[in-house]
């Protein structure tokens, strides 16, 4: 069956707007705001991060307003839509010292807009055996 041109729009629309949104989550100047960082994180956020600690929202947002970041590359993005509010997203990332990670986050849109309510980081094995 095919899709309509309308769906496949309003898909093209979607991943673009996540792909500003986890954009944002990595950006320098977005990362430093709690602010910004408050807005972007739903209530009951979780991530288990790539260094294998879990961290909730409250700890998210005190350590990214506190952290000296560089910038970061995003690669092989992809959306899966779970429900009509619930979307997968699922990328690369690349940071300034060629460290790799694949990365999952679960954002769900609400009457605020979308909020990411779960992340998850896996550091990503070079050619050696050991993580990137």
């Amino acid at each position: 069956m095919r899709a309509s041109l309308g769906v496949l729009r309003n898909k093209a629309g979607r991943r673009e707007e996540l792909f500003d949104l986890e954009s944002a989550l990595v950006d320098p100047a977005v990362r430093q705001s709690r602010e910004r960082l408050e807005a972007l994180l739903h209530p009951e956020f979780i991530e288990l991060g790539s260094s294998g600690r879990v961290y909730d929202r409250q700890m998210i947002v005190e350590t990214m307003s506190q952290e000296v970041s560089g910038e970061v590359i995003i690669r092989d993005f992809e959306i899966r839509t779970i429900s009509e509010d619930t979307v997968l997203v699922t990328y690369r990332s690349i940071g300034q010292s060629g460290d790799e990670a694949r990365r999952s986050s679960l954002w769900v849109k609400g009457d605020d807009g979308w909020r990411i309510h779960f992340h998850q980081g896996t550091r990503i094995a070079n050619n050696w055996g050991g993580v990137s």
